[in-house]
């Protein structure tokens, strides 16, 4: 048991000490290849039975809940004899979420912020009001066209940063929006009560679907949060394909005088708002059509990148009685001004023409027809930030380095831009959090529950560690505003350009992305993802890069406000993976905490 640790110590990275219970770490070369040399040695697991965290401060010991989320986005590819890692199903399953079986985790985090209000010399109403700066949302959406991305305001962070491309779910659903008639809440973990609270009080009444995937108990809850409610009906997604979650994040807006689509990467809980890095893409407004203009044979006032289309196929998988209203408001409202493109997953074992509907051979679809041109890319390395690390396999070739990225590196012009044989750390840059960003982030050791990466994994697939790079946002103020972000990019060898860039809940697993079976001939995807995909020529005519330097941009080049700092910064020797199933007690975080799953 660890000895207490006191608040206040120094939580400042250092490269020249090893973290305790760790052996030396891979090599450099640009090859990587599997490590004979254990990087994770045997140290107690948390048993999957019971995630809690058991913190030790000075103040005394007490327990909380290690999974926050229960968003164990984890992919299950064999059976446990062969070291896969299954979810247990009844702690983590995919509808159950782990903080409505243990409401002590949302009384001490109501605690904390209660205790942050307190603390402050302005009553809590003129502190909101400093803190939201003079920028109206109008202004900050003004800023944000034409890519409409911004990311989530976070407690904790300079003001300058807060008012600058950033949202609040408070003013996405916003009366300055937009006279809401109706809206849909497509997402993983619901708390309805404080969702309904950020409504505004004039639209607290207006029908609410949500779509969700609990089952068992996590369904019956999620009913009783709603059963105040009597203008929310629930969607139940379908399930088929055993250890899948409903992992889409999305909101459909229907107002007065339009639709406004959202995709985001946050979950409706408080935490996920609070001091997280998160990412938000909002439409334009979608006019609704004449009826002159509807076609009753067809989809009519589509975009070149056939967005409406796509959703609707979307909402048409779910097979649900529930969406036929919202496909036919969107079949009803113009989508022409979209300019992204809809990057979705969907349960199941996808065939023909359906195998490039979704997960990562949409995106193969999409760079091989409307991609960057193979010469314009040639050096160019894809860039991959997520949350969750699932089982990739112990052969780098197959699957992450194989048929992920060769999709990820799609071009016109070429099948793909390498062979998975001649991929390097060079060509492949994944920015995922290291134990030193967790533990030295705004919430400290619990920011890592959220953060899904398991032991048996991280020893499985050590290669996987030499493409490793650190969570940095400095430019956006998010350095220790721990991500729940996903977000992939094509990067210029300079890493001043990309080629392409996208937001999605997709985090890196077969689960969300899919795997090809019987010779490449079907996609099976166990999991329902959504994200959008941004290209520079549908921005600009004849564009072939955004640029990722704001003050090296052009009419040509326009800026995309990118969350992460380039270039990336590659783990040092120091460094290891964030991986939530094991104790960290060398150092105390920025609460000074320790974090030792399972109360041992």
């Amino acid at each position: 048991m660890a000895n207490a640790l006191a608040a206040g110590h120094d939580i400042s990275s250092s490269e020249d000490e090893e973290q305790e219970n760790f052996a030396a770490p891979l090599g450099t070369s640009d090859v990587p290849t599997a490590s004979t040399v254990d990087e994770f040695p045997d140290v107690p697991v948390t048993p999957k039975s019971e995630h809690l965290l058991k913190v030790t401060t000075a103040a005394g010991k007490g327990y909380f809940h290690g999974n926050q989320h229960g968003e164990r986005d984890i992919d299950i590819g064999g059976t446990s004899k062969s070291g896969t890692d299954k979810m247990d199903s009844t702690t983590s399953s995919p509808g159950g979420s782990s903080f409505r079986r243990f409401p002590e985790f949302f009384k001490d985090f109501k605690k904390k912020k209660k205790a942050e209000q307190e603390s402050s010399n302005l009553p809590p109403s003129k502190k909101r009001k400093l803190e939201d700066h003079q920028a109206t949302f109008q202004e900050v959406m003004k800023e944000a066209s034409p890519f409409n991305f911004l990311l989530t305001k976070v407690t904790g962070i300079p003001a300058e940063f807060n008012n600058k491309l950033s949202v609040h779910i408070k003013d996405i659903l916003s009366v300055e929006m937009g006279e809401l008639v109706e809206s849909a809440q497509f997402n993983f973990m619901h708390d309805i009560p404080w969702l309904m609270e950020q409504y505004p009080a004039e639209h607290r009444s207006k029908p609410l679907l949500i779509v969700h995937g609990e089952e068992r108990q996590g369904k019956v809850t999620l009913h009783e949060g709603a059963q105040n409610f009597p203008n929310i009906t629930m969607c139940q997604a379908k399930l088929d394909m055993i250890y899948g979650t409903h992992h889409s994040k999305m909101m459909l807006l229907l107002y007065t005088n339009g639709l406004r689509v959202v995709i985001h990467t946050a979950n409706l809980i408080e935490q996920d708002w609070y001091q997280k890095t998160q990412g938000v893409w909002i439409s334009p407004l979608f006019p609704k059509l004449d009826k002159s203009q509807m076609s009753s044979d067809g989809i009519t006032g589509d975009s070149i990148t056939h967005f409406k289309k796509d959703l609707v196929e979307y909402l048409t998988m779910y097979k649900s009685f529930s969406l036929l209203r919202w496909k036919q408001h969107i079949l009803q409202h113009d989508f022409t001004s979209a300019k992204v493109f809809l990057v979705a997953s969907v349960p199941g074992r996808h065939t023909g023409e359906s195998k490039n509907k979704w997960g990562h051979m949409k995106v193969r679809k999409v760079l091989g027809k409307q991609g960057p041109q193979a010469s314009f890319v040639k050096n160019w390395s894809v860039a991959g930030q997520f949350s969750s690390v699932g089982s990739l396999g112990a052969d780098q070739s197959k699957y992450l380095c194989g048929e992920w990225l060769q999709s990820m590196l799609s071009a016109k012009g070429v099948g793909t831009l390498y062979a998975a044989k001649d991929v390097t750390i060079k060509t492949l840059k994944l920015i995922f959090p290291s134990k030193e960003n967790v533990r030295t982030s705004l919430e400290g050791y619990p920011a890592g529950a959220s953060i899904p990466y398991n032991i048996q994994n991280a020893r499985k697939q050590q290669y996987f560690h030499a493409f490793l790079h650190k969570w940095k946002a400095d430019k956006r103020g998010r350095s220790r505003a721990s991500p729940h972000i996903k977000t992939y990019a094509l990067l210029s060898p300079d890493s001043k350009n990309a080629a392409w860039f996208m937001v999605t809940s997709a985090n890196m697993s077969k689960a969300a992305w899919g795997t090809l079976e019987k010779n490449g001939n079907q996609l099976m995807i166990r999991s329902y993802e959504i994200g959008v995909m941004f290209l520079p020529e549908y921005f600009v005519d004849g564009g072939e890069q955004f640029s990722l330097v704001e003050d090296q941009s052009t009419e040509a080049t326009p800026y995309f406000p990118i969350p992460w700092d380039v270039p990336l910064e590659p783990y040092t020797k120091a460094d290891r993976p964030w991986v939530w199933d094991i104790p960290y007690t060398d150092k105390p975080d920025s609460h000074g905490n320790a974090w030792i799953p399972g109360g041992r």
